[in-house]
Order: structure tokens, then C-alpha cells, then sequence
């Protein structure tokens, strides 16, 4: 079969469905990005910061819920734009169905790739905020930086490999990236 063609305001969501098995890739604003398998590390880091936020919300309960990549985010709720954030956090059932989250998370997290740098750095930064993400970690192992963006309250903190970065999505939580070293 072959792949949907490339209409006049770009590809949708049905090209990101008939890629072959294996072949990932997001949308963005009807632009197609590849996207390469991730490294050993990367696939560490993801592990142990989800694995801290998911025991985090079970202990508290509520509503929000933590998912890792591959997980389909319909950024704008259309299909135009469709990313697989490293880490999700919904805090509204109603943004989730069997398909993933219709609309934006309420916390994203990024592990920076050699690959996929301009991507998290710039594309996806701005498309995550204006899209009412509320925030936006990119965590750069290269780099040994954490970048916090707090777009409800317009702010942007920088932290090193060796701090504890705390989320303003929970009053309470932490993670202490020393652990990770």
C-alpha cells in the first residue's frame, strides 16, 4: 500500500499511521519529521526520571498520569500535528483515549539526541508552548544541563547534572538528577 500523498497544507496523521513497522516519525503543522531509534543512555534516562514521576502520582492519586514514548500526543487536538514526547504528563482524563492525548500535557519532558537537538531546542519548544503546554523540561545528558521552561508563569530556570530540579506542576516533587550520574 502505498504511503498518503502530501496534500497542499502538508501531511497529516495518516502518513504517521501508514509508515512501516519500526519507522517512527512525528508531525508538526503538517511537516514531517524522522525520528532515529534512541541510545542506550537516553533509553536510562527516560526509564529512571518516569519511573520517580509514575511512583510519585501513585502515591499521591489524582488524576494525572505519566506515559513514555512511543505515545501518540495530538498536540493541537487535529491531525497536523502529532509528537511522541520521551515523557507525557496529563492531568485531564478527558484529553486521553485509546488513540493517547488529544490536546496538550500539562508536563512534557525531552531527552536531547544527537538527532534530535534542533528539534527539542527550537521546533519543539515553541510548538509545546504554544500549543498550552504548561511545562517543558529538556534534558541534555551532551550538555549535562536541565533547561525548565514554565510557561505559566513565564519563567526558564538552568540546572546541571548534579541538582535537584523541582516541577511547578506539583507543589512537592522533585528529582534529583545526581542519582543519575
Amino acid at each position: 500500500m502505498p504511503l498518503p500523498q502530501k496534500t497542499e497544507t502538508g501531511y497529516t496523521t495518516d502518513y504517521i499511521y501508514s509508515l512501516p513497522d519500526g519507522q517512527r516519525a512525528e508531525l508538526i503543522d503538517g511537516q514531517v519529521f524522522d525520528m532515529a531509534p534512541p541510545n542506550t543512555q537516553h533509553q536510562r534516562l527516560i526509564g529512571r526520571i518516569s519511573y520517580q514521576i509514575i511512583r510519585y502520582i501513585q502515591k499521591k492519586g489524582g488524576k494525572c498520569e505519566a506515559f513514555v514514548a512511543p505515545f501518540a500526543v495530538f498536540l493541537n487536538a487535529d491531525d497536523r500535528t502529532y509528537v511522541e514526547p520521551d515523557i507525557s504528563v496529563i492531568c485531564n482524563p478527558d484529553k486521553l483515549n485509546e488513540k493517547g492525548c488529544n490536546g496538550a500535557p500539562d508536563w512534557i519532558i525531552e531527552i536531547v539526541s544527537p538527532g534530535s537537538r534542533h528539534m527539542d531546542y527550537m521546533i519543539k519548544l515553541f510548538k509545546y508552548r504554544s500549543a498550552g503546554v504548561r511545562e517543558y523540561w529538556i534534558v541534555d545528558p551532551m550538555k549535562n544541563r536541565i533547561q525548565v521552561y514554565d510557561f505559566e508563569h513565564d519563567e526558564m530556570e538552568e540546572y546541571t547534572f548534579s541538582d535537584t530540579v523541582k516541577t511547578s506542576v506539583y507543589e512537592d516533587f522533585s528529582i534529583d538528577f545526581s542519582e543519575f550520574a
